[in-house]
């Protein structure tokens, strides 16, 4: 998890996961492996006219979460990728390929039409392992995150956080204890026109 600073606009001093927008050099980064079927499947079903953004939004979080937290979620086995857009040439640097293959789609979720500050987020998980280096310099004063720590997930309930930030930490608990299959399906959270809705894709 990690601590935005108690400055930011945007839910200060809070705890919750990297994440950002998708950028443009999202769609034209290379990868070294694939989404799993059933998670491209389900992350299709937000925008069936743009065959391109499920890849798109998995790499944005990728890269987000290494600019925000130094992790780089990839694999060194092919050498740095050639001619990276922008945004990506910090992975060439380090030498890593972004790897989509270990990333499972945990839930989707959209804030009230009310609020000044809104996101179409989704949220995906990995496994440790499919770490493959942190640089760093990333967290700290003056950063969006001014701190990062690894935390069991009961022990995470208890830390100054959104209510979606915590609704997800539940959701991603019962994948766990299921074995972080990919068949499950992923919950949409939305407010409808009795309130809040809890939608499978």
């Amino acid at each position: 998890m990690g601590r935005r600073s108690p400055t930011d606009r945007f839910m200060p001093g809070k705890y919750c996961f990297p994440g950002g927008r998708l950028d443009p050099d999202d769609r034209r980064m290379n990868v070294a492996g694939a989404l799993a079927g059933p998670v491209e499947d389900r992350l299709a079903k937000i925008a069936p006219a743009s065959p391109g953004l499920p890849r798109a939004l998995a790499l944005a979080a990728v890269r987000e979460t290494f600019e925000e937290t130094g992790l780089l979620l990839g694999t060194r086995d092919y050498g740095p990728p050639p001619d990276p857009p922008a945004l990506w040439r910090a992975f060439a640097e380090h030498g890593v390929f972004p790897d989509l293959e270990p990333l499972h789609f945990i839930a989707r979720a959209i804030t009230p039409p009310r609020l000044p500050m809104r996101y179409d987020a989704s949220f995906f998980a990995v496994d440790h392992s499919a770490l493959c280096g942190e640089a760093p310099g990333a967290v700290g004063p003056g950063q969006e995150l001014v701190e990062t720590v690894w935390i069991d997930l009961e022990e995470a309930q208890s830390l100054d956080l959104a209510t979606i930030t915590s609704v997800v930490l539940r959701e991603l608990e019962k994948r766990l204890a299921a074995g972080l299959p990919h068949w499950m399906p992923a919950p949409c959270y939305r407010v409808g026109p009795g309130g809040w809705r809890r939608d499978l894709l």
